[in-house]
């Protein structure tokens, strides 16, 4: 019987079967030898055949995140698949998110086909007017993203993330800390999912979600995932990065050699528009650290 997995505690998984009942199954041994390089052969939206209690196929998926596993180099690890967006949480304050985390997430999503809508959560610890929100938004706005500005405490925000969600599978996702269970509690008071303080010495968040869950909130189903620290990009060339940054793809069009990577190489169209401030630092900084990364093989 076909069934959509909700939930996954790694060796465990609950699935929703066509009808609406839950069953609790676990891949059958040979289907987990398949000689799948991930840590987790299935996720959170995927489709999959169910007999009895044990879960004998995976449909093939449409689109789905997935990262550098954090404790084998040389594996990936599937966040969520069939997603229809990722609501991006981040946060300029309490704590900050890195930009290059929001960068190296943002060329995953556009590798692997999914929308991305970037959420700054927590607009309400910021000042009036605050002009780095406002250079925040306008850098991603300009690149083509969707970006909303949020606050739980205020409401802002919320009504128009509701609309998004109904009738949609999104993937709720960010750092520890920038506020996605108090999100899901917002949308819906009994989940009562569990939410945590910020460490005052380090200003990062601490970990509350421990397993991938979908719940089906706002008209729509929402898949909340333990906060990421790191993103590690999988399976990625070299040549092909700059295709996923839309401002150093435009530019690069106009480097002398085709073959460009825009980190030394003479007359290359993408350093000169960083110097002229078309393409931001940031991001270029963001380009600069994946291709290192590359090179030294840790995406092999």
């Amino acid at each position: 019987m076909k069934g959509l997995v909700i939930k996954s505690t790694g060796s465990r998984y609950w699935v929703e079967l066509i009808g609406g009942q839950v069953v609790e199954a676990r891949i059958k041994g040979r289907f987990r030898l398949q000689g799948i390089r991930t840590t987790n052969p299935l996720a959170v939206g995927d489709w999959v055949e169910v007999e009895g209690e044990q879960i004998v196929a995976i449909d093939e998926r449409r689109n789905y995140i997935i990262r550098k596993a954090s404790n084998l180099s040389k594996e990936s690890h599937i966040l969520a698949a069939n997603l229809d967006q990722v609501f991006l949480f981040v946060t300029l304050a309490q704590p900050e998110t890195p930009t290059e985390f929001v960068d190296r997430f943002l060329v995953t999503a556009k590798a692997y086909d999914v929308p991305v809508v970037i959420v700054v959560n927590k607009v309400d610890l910021l000042p009036t007017d605050d002009e780095y929100l406002k250079g925040y938004c306008y850098l991603y706005r300009s690149l083509g993203y969707e970006v909303i500005t949020c606050s739980v405490v205020t409401g802002e925000g919320m009504a128009l993330l509701q609309e998004k969600i109904a009738g949609k599978v999104s993937l709720l996702a960010g750092n520890s800390g920038v506020g996605k269970s108090s999100f899901l509690n917002a949308l819906d008071a009994s989940l009562e999912v569990k939410t945590g303080a910020i460490s005052k010495v380090h200003q990062t968040g601490m970990h509350t979600t421990t397993y991938a869950e979908m719940f089906a909130v706002a008209g729509g189903r929402m898949i909340d995932i333990p906060g990421i620290k790191g993103f590690g990009l999988i399976d990625m060339e070299a040549a092909e990065i700059g295709h996923y940054f839309p401002e150093i793809f435009k530019h690069g069009a106009n480097c002398k050699f085709a073959d460009c990577l825009h980190r030394n190489e003479p007359d290359c169209a993408v350093r000169k528009a960083v110097e002229a401030h078309l393409i931001s630092q940031s991001r270029y900084q963001s380009y600069l650290s994946i291709l290192e990364d590359i090179s030294a093989g840790k995406y092999r």
